[in-house]
């Protein structure tokens, strides 16, 4: 069973998501709130496996409210989905930067929303590689503050997990990685995971970001160094 929970200032929408989670056999609500304080909190009373969570709240948002949960070890098995109204705006960014899983529009199709909570649950990252695109387009048209880079882990990758970033951070999928390295997907996977493992990075979509920020990849059409450690995807 898939514990859920739901972390929203709207009643609205905290309603329209429960109905949805209660029409499924292998999901449940544990909890809800309307802040992100008591959000925090609630999650570490039921320890879900997601937390939904809306990035703009009183009291604790829900970029804060991620940064809590992320550093709290007991928490560690609690994925973080962030609701968003806006798409990709700062906010999400600064969450996904906080160590969110990924996020979802409000406005998102039923289905969707549940393979995306199935998804979350796994400890896969949501954002699938069209998404991930539209980061590397964020990042190409608006670099990160050099300030918060933080590439002190790329020495301890080994070539081929080194090259398995540059692919993630290029929005491959798996499979994409796999036909690219002439490795089977199986493989590809357990790079991409040993180098999360490596830089500390919570799941996938925390690791492009930090791909960018740490300097290691340069979006196409960019020019700052890149570190030489890390190769160039073809």
């Amino acid at each position: 069973m898939i514990r859920v929970l739901l972390v929203d200032d709207q009643p609205l929408i905290r309603s329209g998501f429960r109905a949805l989670l209660d029409l499924e056999d292998d999901i449940e609500e544990v909890a809800e709130a309307a802040d992100g304080e008591r959000g925090v909190a609630l999650a570490r009373d039921h320890l879900p496996d997601v937390a939904l969570i809306d990035i703009r709240m009183p009291v604790v948002d829900g970029v804060e409210a991620t940064r809590r949960i992320a550093a709290d070890p007991p928490l560690a098995g609690v994925h973080v989905v962030i609701l968003t109204n806006y798409g990709l705006d700062e906010y999400v960014f600064d969450a996904l930067r906080a160590g969110a899983a990924g996020f979802l529009v409000k406005d998102i199709v039923p289905e969707d929303f549940l393979h995306a909570v199935r998804v979350a649950a796994r400890g896969d990252s949501l954002p699938a590689p069209a998404i991930t695109r539209k980061l590397i387009h964020r990042y190409v048209t608006q670099p990160p503050d050099t300030a918060t880079a933080t590439g002190s882990g790329l020495g301890e990758l080994t070539n081929r997990e080194r090259e398995a970033v540059a692919l993630v951070a290029r929005g491959l999928s798996n499979d994409e990685i796999a036909d690219r390295m002439v490795i089977s997907p199986t493989t590809a996977r357990t790079h991409v995971n040993r180098a999360m493992t490596k830089l500390r990075a919570r799941d996938r979509a925390q690791l492009v970001v930090l791909a960018y920020e740490s300097g290691p990849v340069v979006p196409r059409g960019a020019s700052p160094p890149r570190d030489p450690r890390l190769p160039r995807p073809s």
